[in-house]
């Protein structure tokens, strides 16, 4: 009988072993990968903002073929600058 105790124990000592050591892995491995900024370089970063800059002017000129020369401040006619200097 005692050494059926032991032998849980023991068991269970060596569950909670692995658990921990599951637990400390997989912390170290998340922390690897969101800090790890591997395929992050200049052509990447150059790519993102021209595709910004595109989706922008698309966005603009969607925004004037709706509602015409009334999208952004002219400064052309002078009620303009009277509105909003």
């Amino acid at each position: 009988m005692v050494q059926v105790i032991k032998k849980m124990k023991s068991t269970a000592s060596h569950k909670i072993t692995a658990a921990k050591d599951a637990a400390a892995n997989l912390a170290f491995r998340g922390r690897n990968l969101l800090s790890g900024n591997a395929g992050e370089g200049y052509i990447d970063t150059a790519i993102k903002i021209l595709l910004a800059v595109v989706i922008g002017a698309l966005l603009l000129a969607g925004l004037y073929a709706l509602f015409g020369d009334t999208v952004l401040f002219s400064s052309r006619y002078k009620h303009d600058r009277k509105c909003y200097a």
